[in-house]
Parts: structure tokens; C-alpha cells; sequence
């Protein structure tokens, strides 16, 4: 794999708690050198992603809004107003956490709304819903792929990033066998190298949500691996 391909699939983020804007401003002039597919950060550093991003000029880089992160307990009236702000602030996609707890107490008609009211306050917009999958059974999972694919979202994504375990390329199996053609895999969570990249790709994932700082080492990688 190339690395204009790698990079074509990626997400790049900075979506932990404790990311600065200086680490920010480093994503920006990483992905103007690289091109990744689109740019996140958390809600309240949006608007400062995307006064960046106008400055420089979109050059095809996507903007991307998150809602829920990284525990997808928030009200559903707030997921769908943050979601309507960052369409305000320019966002072309849009990934939510799912309501974890709900789905793992089998209140599956408040996962599909709150799934569902996202999507339909973005209209004709990619909308990705995350369904922390080492948080979930393997029935669970299965579930949250069937009523997010219900809900109409364009991408089931594996995991927010925070959590200690990395999704595998089982988990990605596991998603492609319940959502077929129906919806595209995004796997986040521990994907540190390009192996892990191409036996997800294989498997069915089409996009990757990637931090800074792996990315990075990604792109090294890549490089590397053009030059033997």
C-alpha cells in the first residue's frame, strides 16, 4: 500500500480529552503535507479546525464533527444540537458515539432514535456511529451494527480511541458480516502500523480513524517501505 493510498482512508484526529491547539495547528500542517481524508478534533475546538482550514484553503481535506465522545451517553437532544452546530461550522461528516449503556441494556428502540435524530439533523451528509466494540458482546455488537444500519448511517465505526483495548481485525469481520453493502466499516482504536491497515482493508473496512501521533509513525512507515 502506498502511501497516497493509506492516507486517502484516514481520518485524522485529535479527539482526546487533553489535546492542545498547538496540537491542532501540527495536524493541520501535517495533513496539507500527507492528505488525509478528513480532519477532526472535539466539539469545542472545532470552529478553530475549521477557521484553519479555510485559511489555507480546503484543498479536498474534509472537516469532521463529533458528538457523544467518547462515552455516547449525552442526551439526544444534545448529540443533534451539536451536530447542527458543527454543520454550522462547516463539517462535511459527522461521527456519534452511541448510547453504550442503552444498547447493553437492550433498549434497542432509544438506540435507533438516537442514532436515527443524528442523521436526520445533517441531511445528505456522511454519518459514521461509533459502537465501542471491546465495550460489547459479540451479539452486541451485531446488534448495534443491525440498528445503525436502520437508522440510515452511511459508516458503523468500531471505537472512539480512548479505550485501553485495540479493535482487531475480527471485530472488522464481525461488523462486515451483519452490515454487508449496506454501510462501510471506519476502524478506530489502536491501529498503529500498516499490516493492521491492509488485513482491516481486506476484511471490509474502508476507513480509518488514526490519531496525530500514529498517523505519523504511519506515514514513516510508509515511506520506509517505498524505499527498500
Amino acid at each position: 500500500m502506498t502511501l497516497e493510498q493509506i492516507m486517502g482512508m484516514i481520518d485524522l484526529s485529535c479527539v482526546q480529552g487533553c489535546n492542545t491547539l498547538a496540537e491542532i495547528d501540527e495536524m493541520v500542517g501535517f495533513a496539507y503535507e500527507h492528505k488525509p481524508k478528513c480532519l477532526f478534533t472535539l466539539p469545542a475546538f472545532t470552529p478553530y479546525l475549521a477557521q484553519k482550514l479555510e485559511e489555507k484553503g480546503r484543498r479536498g481535506i474534509l472537516l469532521g464533527g463529533t458528538m457523544g465522545f467518547p462515552s455516547g451517553g449525552e442526551l439526544t437532544e444534545v448529540k443533534v444540537l451539536t451536530a447542527q452546530r458543527m454543520l454550522e461550522a462547516g463539517c462535511d461528516e459527522f461521527d456519534m458515539v452511541i448510547n453504550i449503556g442503552a444498547l447493553k441494556s437492550g433498549l434497542y428502540d432509544f438506540v435507533l432514535n438516537d442514532i436515527r435524530s443524528v442523521v436526520e439533523a445533517v441531511p445528505g451528509h456522511t454519518t459514521k456511529c461509533i459502537l465501542e466494540v471491546t465495550r460489547l458482546t459479540d451479539d452486541e455488537i451485531k446488534r448495534g451494527c443491525e440498528l445503525a444500519v436502520k437508522a440510515g448511517i452511511t459508516f458503523v465505526k468500531s471505537g472512539t480511541g480512548w479505550m485501553p483495548n485495540p479493535t482487531t481485525v475480527e471485530h472488522i469481520k464481525l461488523m462486515k458480516s451483519v452490515v454487508g453493502n449496506a454501510a462501510q466499516i471506519k476502524a478506530a482504536g489502536g491501529i498503529r502500523n500498516i499490516d493492521t491497515i491492509a488485513k482491516m482493508t481486506e476484511a471490509g473496512c474502508t476507513r480509518f480513524g488514526i490519531g496525530l501521533q500514529s498517523c505519523k509513525k504511519i506515514a514513516e512507515e510508509a515511506v520506509k517501505n517505498a524505499k527498500l
